[in-house]
């Protein structure tokens, strides 16, 4: 993929160079032991959840399509860490490692993916459909490009309500092709809303390359709208945090919207339906793993910083697997939804019908 300018980056301050340091940008330079264990944790966290996911799959627990997020685990934990009170994220159908960045509990996360009522949609939404308002996450889109006006409505309520704060709106490098996505940029151009829209780049668009379906640099149509615009490498945790952490600031403090393309890599196909390797040879697909895996980049990271040992590394990821493996069991004996919650979760004067206003029929045999 071709880079911009040194012109054009000077003026849109984009990524840094790539032989910055960015363990030294103030955002990361500021964490201790503990946050950075965490990070690392979380990515790990990530993926053996969807390698467990993978395997249920396999063995025909799973329904549906499955969006797996192993490779770009260091996007959703970079990003999501940098979250304050009033931000809030909503994100495409490649939804896991987002939902488990912002905290949400991996056994209801399972159980969604099994179709059971103990699932994070009550077992209605599957894999595109995470949700958890109470962690300011809201979702899961099957839509391509459908999540982004919706984040959009999301930063004018935090601009409307007069809170300090940005929405991350996430969508794969497919998305910018839509035309809701380019109503959405000039929307928040207008309007000075504070939402960072995410490309999350790993250089497919379902099967199809970067190269063969969009033209020109993405990140980059932001101009167009009068918006600034960043790039960074999203296999190190450390460099999203950074790049990241100037647009937020942007946005909370000056209700700037921006556009980030972070570039990353997906090692399964778009869904586990879909083949691996018919559109990518397994020689790109290990290149990438073994010089750029963002769990493995930052581990090694992390280690020659004195924070990680062997003995760490084997324990996080003991716990990783017992945990993933502990939300499929639970999701095994879970209930599935009966035949009455069909018309639950539809309409809220059905739910609350005591405070209902509207009159006729609201479902039909």
């Amino acid at each position: 993929m071709s880079k911009k300018s040194s012109a054009t980056a000077e003026k849109t301050a984009a990524s840094p160079a790539p032989t910055t340091d960015h363990a030294k940008a103030p955002i990361n330079a500021r964490l201790s032991r503990e946050e950075k264990i965490e990070l690392h944790r979380k990515m790990v966290r990530i993926r053996r959840f969807e390698e467990r996911s993978l395997r249920a799959y396999q063995a025909k627990k799973i329904g549906g399509f499955l969006h797996l997020y192993i490779g770009q685990e260091a996007v959703a934990t970079g990003c999501c860490s940098l979250m304050g009170k009033h931000d809030h994220v909503i994100t495409a159908y490649r939804d896991h490692g987002h939902a488990i960045a912002v905290g949400m509990d991996t056994k209801p996360l399972m159980a969604e993916l099994y179709g059971k009522a103990t699932g994070c949609s009550k077992g209605k939404g599957g894999s595109m459909h995470y949700f958890d308002p109470s962690r300011n996450f809201w979702g899961g889109h099957g839509i391509v490009g459908g999540q982004i006006p919706l984040g959009t409505g999301l930063a004018y309520g935090i601009k409307y309500q007069g809170f300090k704060g940005a929405a991350m709106a996430f969508m794969g490098d497919g998305a910018v092709n839509q035309g809701a996505v380019h109503e959405a940029y000039n929307l928040a151009a207008l309007w000075k809303l504070p939402v960072v829209f995410v490309i999350e780049n790993n250089g497919y668009s379902m099967g199809t390359s970067q190269a063969r379906s969009s033209a020109g640099e993405l990140a980059k149509r932001a101009e167009g709208y009068d918006m600034p615009w960043g790039q960074c490498n999203g296999h190190d945790v450390y460099e999203v945090r950074a790049c990241m952490d100037k647009y937020l600031t942007l946005a909370r403090e000056k209700h700037q919207p921006s556009t980030v393309e972070i570039d990353t890599y997906r090692y399964r196909g778009h869904s586990v339906a879909d083949p691996d390797n018919t559109y990518r040879s397994k020689t790109e697909i290990e290149e990438y793993r073994r010089t750029k895996d963002p769990i493995q980049v930052f581990q090694q990271k992390l280690v020659a910083e004195g924070v990680l040992d062997d003995a760490l590394i084997e324990k996080i990821d003991a716990e990783a697997r017992a945990e993933a493996d502990n939300a499929a069991d639970f999701a095994e004996a879970s209930p599935y939804p009966t035949p009455a919650d069909i018309q639950t979760d539809v309409y809220w004067e059905a739910d609350n019908a005591s405070e209902r206003k509207s009159q006729g029929r609201l479902f039909f045999d």
